[in-house]
């Protein structure tokens, strides 16, 4: 994992808003949450019970690290996370192979 993806996972924790580069993390009191932005791009909204995950509008190698990085820490890391197969994205939930769609929820 890189350095910046456990910077990362450590303002989610933490509950702290957090920028580095092209990635932030800003939590939300209100809402308890944490959203996680690549280049100003949405990618996901981690809260205590589920993870939301989006592309951002681009299905890049630094996208898909920063969503794993985050699948690792925060769901399962054998049978959870993104990959790519024939220039496709994929999501395997539980080990359950589905096609990639921007707003997946891992619960």
């Amino acid at each position: 994992m890189r350095k910046i993806e456990q910077q990362m996972i450590a303002a989610i924790k933490s509950e702290t808003n957090w920028k580095s580069g092209n990635t932030s993390v800003h939590y939300s009191e209100e809402y308890g949450t944490s959203t996680v932005y690549l280049h100003d791009n949405l990618i996901a909204i981690v809260s205590d019970n589920d993870m939301e995950i989006f592309d951002g509008g681009y299905q890049s190698y630094t996208t898909k690290s920063r969503l794993n990085a985050l699948i690792n820490e925060f769901c399962n890391a054998i049978t959870d996370g993104v990959f790519q197969k024939n220039y496709q994205w994929f999501i395997s939930d539980n080990n359950e192979v589905k096609p990639f769609t921007s707003g997946y929820v891992f619960a």
